[in-house]
């Protein structure tokens, strides 16, 4: 790829760290200010009220999905992209300021709910925007290197976090960290989105979008009316994202709580296990990437497929009995890896399934809905059946996510040959009916700026 390639990439994904920073470390700093919103009382039922707000922000997505869509096929990628990091910044805010439990009562944890229901909106778009972006930014021959950084940045961003607490945690006494001290992640992310505002409201256009030459009429881009003319496609982002966001935020957001909550280590191990092991996974993204440009994606995806749903309930179950950092850090690392084969291209995947005229509404809506179901609960599952005296049950459900994901991954055509440019055209649908002419790849093409 050339170097424009890699500038818009670059900014595409910086911003996509900052976003994502702000979204994650809401659940890591979350067993410090459970505390802070919520009545004297149980652990796990403080725990389960901060990440049923956590979930409450998936709810949001779907809205942020159809707005920020829509936004992105008819005002550019670019306009969707800025106004995504506006939301998330005027959020971080309000939760750095938010009042406590004793002293404004539930009114703080009203505050929260508010700021979660932002970035909800926001992160809502950011995933199909930035997802567009980084596809249509690629050389054609290299979408899924490109796609693979969404990824990586929003791996960064949880790293970026993690190793921010662990800063705290080992600068801070444990009091302190209670007290205020999980107010300091969401300043600095209110100050990097500002930061990023500045980035994307100087970044380029895509030329796909510039040049889009799909049959969507200018006034139905970014409609409902346009996306239900490519329901299958939507329908099939859906149930190829059920399997992948369910395991993902079993792995990511929700790990730190198990390794804590229920296998016993202490708080610092816990995360430390979480941070060493995802800055692995940051690294794999790109590798797999590439890998999915020379033998397909549908090869990785059912890879993912396969190992989450046979290897999900003995991984969690030895993770339940690890009692020091690297047993613990050898089992998280062996699921990241798994999951590795469904995060690095389903960016790619998405993208390549609908014309340029309803692309951003396309991965955004129905993304949106899968995560509101599956990735947003996950947590507040998982927590339930611990609650219930069921913690095996969580495992049985993630595996069972998996493998529907893996009927469709099974069934579904190739995507990587598709032409971004034609899919959508008279003769040329896109989707999993139609990937484009058998051996056709599409031609290299220098971006000029």
């Amino acid at each position: 790829m050339g170097r424009e390639h890699w500038k818009k990439i670059w900014v595409g994904s910086a911003g996509n760290m900052v976003e994502w920073f702000d979204w994650f470390v809401y659940a890591s700093f979350a067993t410090y200010f459970a505390g802070a919103f919520f009545p004297e009382g149980n652990d796990t039922a403080k725990l389960m009220n901060t990440a049923g707000i956590f979930a409450v922000g998936f709810f949001m997505r779907p809205v942020g999905g159809w707005l920020l869509g829509r936004v992105g096929d008819r005002k550019g990628r670019k306009a969707a992209l800025t106004l995504t990091v506006t939301l998330m910044s005027a959020s971080a805010l309000l939760i750095a300021v938010a009042p406590t439990y004793a002293v404004a009562g539930y009114g703080g944890a009203a505050v929260l709910l508010v700021a979660r229901l932002l970035q909800g909106l926001s992160v809502g778009g950011e995933y199909a925007a930035s997802a567009t972006y980084l596809t249509e930014a690629s050389a054609p021959r290299h979408r899924g290197l490109a796609s693979s950084f969404q990824y990586v940045s929003m791996t960064v961003g949880q790293i970026l976090g993690l190793g921010l607490l662990i800063v705290l945690q080992r600068t801070m006494s444990d009091q302190a960290l209670h007290d205020w001290g999980w107010r300091i992640p969401f300043v600095i992310g209110a100050l990097g989105a500002a930061v990023v505002f500045y980035l994307r409201r100087n970044m380029l256009e895509t030329e796909v979008y510039e040049e889009s030459a799909d049959d969507t009429p200018a006034s139905q881009k970014g409609t409902i009316k346009a996306l239900l003319a490519h329901r299958r496609e939507a329908f099939l982002v859906i149930a190829l994202t059920m399997g992948g966001t369910v395991a993902y935020y079993t792995y990511t957001t929700y790990l730190t709580k198990y390794l804590s909550n229920s296998a016993g280590l202490d708080k610092q191990t816990a995360t430390l296990v979480s941070f060493c092991a995802l800055i692995v996974f940051a690294c794999l993204q790109p590798l797999a990437g590439m890998l999915s440009d020379r033998v397909g994606r549908r090869p990785l995806l059912i890879t993912f497929a396969v190992g989450s749903t046979l290897l999900t309930v003995p991984i969690m179950a030895m993770l339940k009995h690890a009692d020091s950092f690297w047993p613990a850090f050898g089992l998280s690392l062996l699921a990241l890896v798994v999951i590795t084969g469904y995060t690095s291209i389903n960016a790619c995947v998405k993208a390549e399934l609908f014309p340029t005229g309803v692309r951003a509404l396309g991965v955004a809506l129905p993304y949106a809905i899968a995560n509101a179901l599956f990735g947003g609960t996950a947590e507040y599952v998982a927590l339930w059946f611990k609650d219930s005296g069921m913690e095996a049950g969580f495992s049985w459900y993630v595996a069972g996510c998996a493998a529907v994901s893996l009927i469709v991954y099974l069934s579904m055509r190739e995507t990587r040959d598709i032409d971004l440019n034609l899919v959508g055209r008279s003769g040329k649908p896109g989707g999993p009916g139609n990937p484009g002419e058998p051996g056709e790849r599409e031609p290299a093409r220098v971006t000029s700026s």
